[in-house]
């Protein structure tokens, strides 16, 4: 079932929503999940927006296109609804971004118009919990110019051995360079991105979810990366998001041909990633 939208539902209702409706969600690879498209036409870039995404992640201000990893913040209202939804059967409090694919197929000026699609794909077993998996289009004249699809873990208690395997470990990637977070970026990020997800904000809130202080965003990390790494028009990226960044941290960058990570003082891999041509 397709639902068309007449504009972008109102993020802090649905995240109020969504926190309410956690305790009462029994999470289960095998739950029923809700299984409509929600479409919303003609969604532009706001441009103030634009360009403080741009400065909190590294992208170079000006640009004539949207960077890569910034229609998943066009999206993210009507994952939200979805995901907040008493449907849906993953508690929306303590949910964690754990892997995402992007491809982007052609350039995405940064005026144009883009019809925003989204829908849950389905839900699968992992080793520490329940995964559902969310895809979001971009589609520019009928046709998809931009896809992605997000993978969100609930942790909950399982049978031993069930679920998705951890990756596998690789030596490290040479080092390009490191950076130091601030305390605030999990705020920031969130003021941009609209993801005001408690994890992120404040050592307080995130301890409520067995976290020792503030993680920051895996979008984030995502997006400083391909900054730094730079993107074709026509790209597929591959992300996997290892373990939590705590706030403030330092991390490092490496790469090396198409492959990207980012790890932190003890050598444990934060996000690990790939860049191809599309």
């Amino acid at each position: 079932m397709v639902t068309t939208l007449t504009r972008a539902p109102a993020l802090p209702p649905l995240l109020a929503r969504g926190a309410l409706l956690s305790p009462l969600k029994r999470p289960r690879p095998d739950a029923a999940f809700p299984r409509t498209l929600l479409l919303l036409p003609g969604v532009r870039a706001g441009l103030a927006r634009l360009a403080a995404y741009e400065r909190v992640c590294g992208f170079p201000a000006g640009e004539s296109g949207l960077p890569v990893t910034y229609p998943h913040l066009l999206g993210f209202p009507l994952a939200m609804r979805l995901m907040s939804g008493r449907d849906f059967p993953l508690p929306l409090l303590g949910l964690v971004h754990t892997s995402i694919t992007v491809t982007r197929r052609a350039a995405m000026p940064a005026g144009e118009a883009y019809d925003i699609a989204v829908h849950v794909a389905g839900l699968a077993p992992h080793r520490r919990g329940t995964e559902a998996t969310v895809v979001t289009e971009a589609r520019a004249g009928g046709a998809v110019v931009w896809e992605s699809a997000s993978t969100y873990l609930a942790r909950h208690r399982t049978a031993p051995g069930g679920g998705r395997r951890p990756e596998e470990e690789h030596p490290p990637l040479p080092a390009r360079a490191d950076w130091r977070l601030a305390a605030d970026l999990g705020r920031r990020y969130g003021a941009v991105s609209g993801d005001r997800n408690p994890i992120h904000l404040h050592p307080l809130t995130a301890r409520l979810f067995g976290f020792p202080r503030a993680l920051a965003h895996g979008m984030w990390t995502l997006a400083r990366c391909l900054a730094a790494h730079g993107t074709s028009e026509a790209v597929s990226v591959r992300a996997a998001f290892r373990a939590p960044v705590l706030l403030p941290g330092t991390v490092t960058y490496g790469a090396r041909d198409g492959r990207f990570e980012l790890r932190g003082p003890d050598g444990r891999p934060h996000l690990t990633g790939t860049v191809d041509p599309a």
